[in-house]
């Protein structure tokens, strides 16, 4: 059986797109399912577009993840280079041996001429084809042309009878009508390939036996087969996998402000939660299980499991499966990755260690650990009304005698750091007060964060901020109370 091996081919353009990212993977599972190889090709021939540092963003974007490459620019191989402005002289070669072959012609047509067409078939409302005059030129007057120094480009030569088709692995038999497929530019006059004709010839020269990629190219993709036979190669097998969206209409896009991966991880998001989210876009397990390693996904990943309709990109199951993901590792990996956020937070001395074990199951993004410890470093400003609680049936009166109770009971224990004698001297209180231990607890822990969803109950709270800084709040809270009683009094 030949060995599979597959490329993901990004164009160094700026940030990783989720779309783009997803390829990446599928080709990566495809190629280690089978033991394969998976390749990196930099497609850099369009250099207006062409955004420096953007090949170091896919460098470490594809580290980030874990999807290693086997060959690339980076780390060579045996079908090098691996970028395409590296293989210019190459593609000329190609190009006239392709029409040699009758596969392409020489075009000498100007840009005006191409769009005298282009307006023609605007004013009539009909699709434009160009009808190409040089495709009737011998080739030796061609060559004859050349040699003067005319302009060129290589156009590619398409019979317009009859029909093309190939198999697709997701949308099954694609047919279509040659004489609606348009002679496109192959090599333009520059001397650069153009995108697609670029891909064929360095598909077939790596040894690419699956090509990924959005099922817009479906439609085009009769024209590359046509090169492939012309050529005498054998056609690779082609996976076209739907389209991210944002919705039910529009495509996931960086134009739209939509988020990259590089976006996301800024927003506190772990790559490999993303990446084991992507995976599910577009592709279903056999299984109810959605929560994976990639060593698992290499495992399980069946092509014929890819959807052929469009995958709608979820934050909220992200944000879900990325909270999964904290929770579920070591609490000194969390705490490592929380660090950064808390320096940047919290200035007072207190046991960050302790921080992490009561925020590690409640944090589902890293972004939400500032405002989540933010009352840490200042008691920050609380209406009092948070102190009412109705299902614990918590008034302004028992959460004033609560407090009073809990700054009596807390003033006259001493070994504080022992969170397991906080936990007993507070839980202590509701049966001394005839309360139920939410009446306490509550505002306590109101008092002493000013905030009404908090990352720990009372007690891990009050051990965190010590002693002396849990009595100058409830200290504080007492105060509230007492004047919003008196208030109500009068």
């Amino acid at each position: 059986m030949k060995k599979i091996r597959t490329r993901f081919a990004p164009s160094p353009t700026g940030y990783m797109h989720i779309g783009n990212l997803r390829t990446a993977l599928f080709e990566y599972l495809i190629a280690k399912h089978e033991d394969g190889d998976f390749l990196l090709r930099i497609e850099d021939t369009d250099q207006g577009r062409k955004v420096e540092g953007a090949v170091d963003i896919i460098y470490d974007t594809l580290a980030n993840v874990g999807l290693q490459h086997d060959e690339g620019p980076d780390i060579g191989g045996d079908y090098g280079p691996y970028i395409q402005s590296e293989r210019l002289g190459m593609y000329k070669e190609y190009a006239d041996q392709l029409v040699e072959l009758g596969g392409a012609h020489y075009c000498f047509c100007s840009e005006e001429e191409v769009e005298k067409q282009r307006k023609e078939c605007e004013l009539i409302n009909k699709p434009f084809k160009y009808d190409d005059p040089c495709k009737h030129i011998s080739l030796k007057e061609a060559r004859e042309r050349i040699k003067n120094g005319e302009k060129y480009v290589v156009r590619q030569t398409i019979a317009h009878e009859g029909a093309t088709y190939f198999d697709d692995e997701v949308y099954g038999r694609i047919e279509v009508d040659n004489d609606i497929l348009d002679e496109s530019v192959l090599l333009k006059s520059d001397g650069f390939p153009t995108y697609n004709f670029a891909n064929i010839i360095d598909d077939h020269t790596m040894g690419i036996t699956h090509v990924v990629r959005g099922n817009e190219y479906l439609s085009s993709t009769p024209k590359y087969n046509l090169i492939y036979k012309a050529y005498g190669w054998e056609i690779p097998t082609y996976v076209h996998v739907p389209p991210v969206m944002k919705d039910e209409h529009h495509k996931l896009s960086k134009r739209n402000g939509d988020a990259s991966f590089q976006d996301l991880v800024a927003k506190g998001y772990l790559p490999q939660a993303i990446l084991n989210y992507i995976a599910l876009l577009g592709w279903a397990p056999n299984s109810e299980q959605e929560i994976y390693t990639l060593e698992e996904l290499i495992r399980v990943f069946d092509i014929k499991r890819i959807s052929k309709s469009p995958a709608i990109f979820d934050i909220n199951k992200l944000t879900w499966m990325n909270g999964m993901y904290l929770r579920a590792m070591p609490l000194a990996k969390f705490h490592q990755l929380a660090l950064p956020y808390y320096e940047a937070t919290i200035h007072r001395d207190v046991d960050l260690f302790a921080v992490s074990k009561i925020l590690q199951q409640r944090v589902e993004i890293l972004t939400q650990i500032p405002e989540m410890v933010d009352f840490i470093d200042e008691l920050p400003e609380y209406d009092n009304v948070m102190y009412i609680h109705k299902k614990m049936k918590t008034t302004y009166e028992i959460a004033l005698q609560a407090l009073e109770a809990s700054a009596s009971a807390l003033e006259a224990l001493e070994n504080w750091k022992d969170e397991e004698s906080v936990h007993e001297t507070l839980l202590a209180l509701p049966a001394q007060l005839n309360m139920k231990n939410g009446q306490v607890l509550w505002p306590v822990r109101t008092a002493i964060s000013g905030k009404q969803f908090t990352p720990g109950g009372a007690i891990e709270l009050a051990h965190i901020l010590g002693k002396e800084e849990t009595l100058r709040r409830i200290a504080i809270g007492m105060e509230k109370l007492r004047k919003e009683c008196s208030d109500q009094a009068a």
